[in-house]
């Protein structure tokens, strides 16, 4: 799967961290790691469970942002599409050959939707949110233009109080305009709750979850009498997806951290009171570093500070070990409680980003370890495509 990077053409150290066939212990710092054995489970995992609960997984590609990632994702475990956030990414996906794609999010700048409506000439099936009844207008005009098709689901704020609309009646308003549109298509509704996706409790989060399925009852019943069918109703995240999986109500789940995890994921609680880094999902993210310092009792200090990972969710944790404590960071510098002494300089720890998705777009590459060697090396193929 590194057919498409020509190694003998990059410079370790300088424009890539490794290359296959090295040792763990050779990889330059501080880089991104995955473990293939741990990927491999949690992507065959969700897989397993999808098909058992009867629903498709549309894995989220902004947590990774990576063609070959998702298209393990679709080999091992299923998945039937992707999602993304903006329309470069999405153009990222589809220029690498994944072949159904929803844009999970609004897209109304003119040059935007422009690009979007000539995403189905790369062969993907392109899919787009609606919140806003002249939007449809300007989809359907430039569908129309390029001669494709773009399909689009109507987004119902269940509940994060972000985007969507928040009616029964407003969602029919706009699914009537988009099945009258030139160009266009009615496919369905997003429904994503975020905002308890990372709420600790497992009863907190269904009590907000149900608020959201039954929302999405009184839309569904409401489109059926305007005769209007969905052949997607989506949502659904990684502390959630067994509530609408399990609903009769969503058929498209939109998991993505499950894959990698994260601190501030692992934190959360399942229905019997663990965290879900300790038996749901594995840790399989880390962002490899050295220890660069030890020259005051007591503190370590490691080269993956504040332009390594993201903070906003907190700092990472140190993965495999209790005796040590990552406590604060600045630019190059992350600072490592060492009471006892143990590290010594140049030794490699394993952190658990706090939030994998920001973390994974600061890097260019990911390096896939499996037995203490470099297997794989994938460039982070969207990076920085935010627009």
């Amino acid at each position: 799967m590194n057919a498409h990077v020509d190694f003998a053409t990059l410079d370790v150290g300088y424009d890539i961290p490794a290359v296959p066939g090295m040792d763990e212990a050779d990889i330059q710092t501080p880089c991104l790691i995955l473990d293939l054995d741990a990927l491999e489970r949690n992507i065959v995992k969700m897989g397993d469970i999808a098909r058992e609960m009867g629903v498709r997984h549309r894995v989220h590609g902004k947590m990774h942002k990576s063609v070959d990632v998702a298209k393990l994702q679709e080999k091992l475990g299923g998945a039937c599409g992707v999602c993304c956030q903006k329309v470069s990414e999405a153009e990222v996906f589809a220029r690498g050959g994944i072949k159904d794609i929803l844009v999970s999010n609004e897209v109304t700048d003119p040059a935007k939707i422009d690009r979007l409506a000539r995403l189905p000439n790369l062969g993907a099936r392109t899919i787009v949110c609606v919140d806003h009844l002249p939007n449809v207008a300007d989809l359907s005009a430039a569908a129309v233009k390029h001669g494709t098709t773009i399909e689009c689901i109507v987004e119902v704020d269940c509940g994060a109080g972000r985007c969507g609309v928040t009616t029964p009646q407003a969602v029919v308003e706009i699914a009537r305009a988009i099945d009258a549109a030139p160009g266009l298509k009615f496919s369905g509704l997003q429904a994503y709750q975020g905002a308890m996706q990372h709420m600790d409790k497992y009863e907190d989060r269904k009590a907000k979850i149900d608020v959201a399925i039954a929302l999405v009852k009184d839309v569904i019943a409401a489109l059926k009498a305007a005769g209007l069918d969905c052949d997607i109703v989506g949502g659904a995240g990684t502390g959630s997806y067994y509530f609408e999986g399990t609903s009769g109500v969503y058929n498209e789940l939109q998991c993505g951290s499950y894959a990698f995890m994260d601190a501030d994921y692992g934190r959360i609680l399942d229905k019997d009171g663990r965290r879900i880094d300790q038996g749901e999902w594995e840790n399989a993210l880390f962002i490899l570093t050295t220890v660069m310092s030890h020259a005051k009792p007591g503190k370590a200090v490691c080269d993956a500070g504040l332009k390594s990972q993201s903070v906003d969710s907190g700092l990472p944790l140190v993965f495999g070990r209790d005796d040590v404590t990552y406590v604060k960071c600045s630019d190059e510098h992350g600072v490592i409680d060492d009471p006892d002494g143990v590290l010594k300089v140049n030794d490699r720890l394993r952190l658990v980003p706090g939030h994998c998705d920001p973390t994974c777009n600061i890097y260019d590459w990911y390096v896939g370890v499996r037995g203490g060697k470099v297997e794989l090396v994938w460039p982070v193929s969207a990076r920085g495509k935010a627009y």
